[in-house]
């Protein structure tokens, strides 16, 4: 299928409003036909970050603020799928925790860990929930966001960079594979055009409503100044390799907390 015509479908199925959103993502892994996003392997671009540049990421174990020195560091993928990532953070030695709306979705990743046992090692678990809801509170060591924000509205941006500096540890690491990077803003979604400046300008006032203009693009020039609490970008790269599709194109950033 093109990815016009993928595109297309999308908008139409996420036409409604933000509080129908959610159904609307389990209505499509409850029907199982129309899952774009599911490349059936994890991302080249975490890969890469896992494999070549540990110096920014830090071992999987030591002092993680979840236990005693030694413990395996916390992970957490939200808007998981089918898990494929989940696997590969617990197969480099994280606590990996896939978190995802669908109840289906997560049913697939029990099924796929059990046809894929050689790719499954290491120590995983799957939660069923929302990412915003104040029942889901747990901090982590490092979050890894890949179409998960590309599936939100716009609208929900400021709230997502805000549970971001919730749930991340004071000396954790968020790390996110910026797609679609060169979508029109005006063409709608999901997948909802990202621009680096995006992730850029939200992460750095978590919680802040910024300025858009008719376009979809942000108004830089009206933006607030950063927040003291948020997050600064300590690497941006394109990898060498990323998804079919997509060559060239995908960014790859990582986040610390800005220290004060």
């Amino acid at each position: 299928m093109a990815q016009s015509e993928v595109f297309r479908r999308l908008n139409a199925h996420f036409n409604v409003d933000i509080s129908k959103q959610n159904e609307r993502w389990c209505s499509l892994w409850d029907a199982g036909d129309f899952l774009p996003w599911d490349r059936g392997r994890a991302n080249l671009g975490l890969q890469y970050l896992l494999l070549h540049r540990p110096d920014i990421l830090g071992l999987p174990f030591g002092d993680g603020q979840d236990g005693e020195p030694g413990m395996k560091k916390t992970a957490l993928v939200p808007g998981c799928g089918r898990g494929y990532d989940v696997f590969l953070l617990a197969r480099f030695g994280f606590h990996a925790t896939g978190l995802d709306v669908s109840k289906t979705a997560l049913e697939k990743c029990v099924e796929y860990a059990q046809d894929h046992p050689d790719e499954c090692g290491g120590k995983w678990d799957f939660t069923a929930g929302d990412f915003f809801a104040p029942e889901f509170s747990k901090g982590y060591d490092l979050i890894y966001d890949y179409t998960f924000l590309s599936a939100l509205p716009p609208a929900l941006r400021p709230a997502w960079a805000l549970r971001m500096s919730q749930l991340l540890h004071t000396n954790g690491i968020l790390i996110c594979v910026e797609f679609p990077s060169t979508k029109d803003p005006a063409s709608g979604g999901p997948p909802w055009a990202l621009p680096p400046n995006v992730y850029e300008a939200h992460l750095a006032r978590p919680g802040i409503e910024l300025p858009y203009k008719k376009d979809g693009t942000l108004d830089m020039e009206a933006l607030e100044p950063e927040l003291p609490g948020g997050f600064e970008r300590v690497l941006h790269l394109k990898p060498e390799e990323t998804p079919d599709g997509r060559w060239g194109t995908d960014w790859v950033s990582v986040w610390k907390r800005r220290s004060t």
